[in-house]
């Protein structure tokens, strides 16, 4: 029971830092390619591997792409739909806005 309470105690730093950082493009990233955003087992990478065929919805209004983003999240990734406003939003919106075409 110690052990366990001793390594919660050394993430809290961690989980902490996480939970403040600032949006970025290398968030984003991690959440694009990481299949916790829900329980399907799947990714956002999974469906658009390096972003194949995000080069349109990289050129959509912010509203837009936060819809389509979390309709994603919803319905092919099986998870609960992100705060428009968070900082985990506005990391995958910055990530898929680099798919953009020429």
């Amino acid at each position: 029971m110690k052990g366990w309470i001793v390594a919660l105690l050394l993430m809290l730093p961690v989980l902490c830092a996480a939970a403040t950082e600032e949006p970025s493009q290398e968030r984003g990233k991690y959440l694009f390619e990481n299949d916790k955003l829900g329980s399907s087992g799947k990714s956002c990478a999974s469906c658009h591997p390096g972003g194949r065929k995000l080069e349109w919805a990289a050129t959509f209004e912010d509203e837009k792409l936060i819809r389509t983003v979390n309709e994603c999240i919803k319905k092919p990734l099986k998870g609960a739909p992100l705060d428009p406003a968070s900082n985990d939003m506005k990391s995958l919106i910055m990530y898929i806005r680099t798919f953009a075409g020429p």
